[in-house]
């Protein structure tokens, strides 16, 4: 296989759509906090990184403000992640998630993933990136995770998976809009399977498999979060 007909399949977020497949490089950044590491390994690990952006016209109606639509965190969990039998809350603030398998050359992983969600308001303690005056922000964290599929080819403690995201309106123009950034980072010391494959294949594949589990997100608010928040509208209406 030449690096021109590699074929991704990236399906961690894809849950709910088709496959993305794309080759695009990003910045890298250290964008969350609880980074899981075990162990310190004497080899520097390999590190990929994407970044993505929502800005969107976002038509709010008096009755029913996505102030209000995004405190309903469970509703909000279930629009982005609506494969029920794939997901369970685990308290107020997270769910668990079984990801569909993400394929990166010969290697098939399947992640479970704990995801928390928190609205804040105010101000206080928002992500970086955010304005202050900005009313409420709904922060999206990757607090644990657990990857199946690498125990022949890999010591857990050899990986670090991180994502971090965060959704809110902006009125501060003459029209809100909806904006918001999703960040996912993966950190690895290679194994010696993975060794043989040059660099610039290696970062390009998983570059693009990063750059497809954040576009799959980012069609989830533009797509089903905002479609659900229409409905949210119309029940408003109903009973008014």
């Amino acid at each position: 296989m030449t690096a021109t007909s590699a074929v991704i399949s990236s399906g961690m977020f894809r849950s709910y759509h088709r496959p993305v497949t794309v080759t695009v490089t990003t910045d890298v950044r250290s964008v969350i906090r609880s980074r899981v590491k075990c162990q310190v390994s004497s080899v520097k690990p390999a590190t990929y990184s994407s970044r993505l952006s929502t800005d969107i016209p976002l038509h709010e109606s008096p009755q029913a403000l996505f102030d209000e639509y995004l405190a309903n965190k469970s509703r909000v969990f279930e629009a982005m992640f609506p494969d029920k039998p794939r997901s369970h809350r685990l308290n107020e603030d997270e769910w668990r998630i079984q990801m569909l398998p993400i394929n990166f050359l010969f290697l098939t992983v399947w992640p479970v993933v704990d995801m928390r969600l928190r609205c804040k308001s105010n101000g206080q303690d928002y992500p970086p990136n955010v304005p202050l005056d900005i009313s409420k922000v709904l922060e999206l964290n990757m607090m644990r995770w657990k990857l199946q599929g690498l125990d022949r080819v890999m010591e857990p403690s050899d990986f670090s998976l991180e994502v971090k995201g965060a959704l809110y309106p902006d009125r501060r123009g003459k029209h809100t809009r909806l904006r918001g950034q999703l960040e996912m980072n993966i950190s690895f010391v290679l194994p010696p399977v993975l060794e043989l494959v040059p660099e610039d294949v290696r970062r390009n594949l998983a570059n693009a498999v990063l750059t497809g589990l954040v576009e799959n997100m980012k069609h989830k608010v533009n797509g089903s979060l905002l479609a659900d928040y229409s409905r949210f509208k119309n029940e408003r209406k109903l009973h008014k």
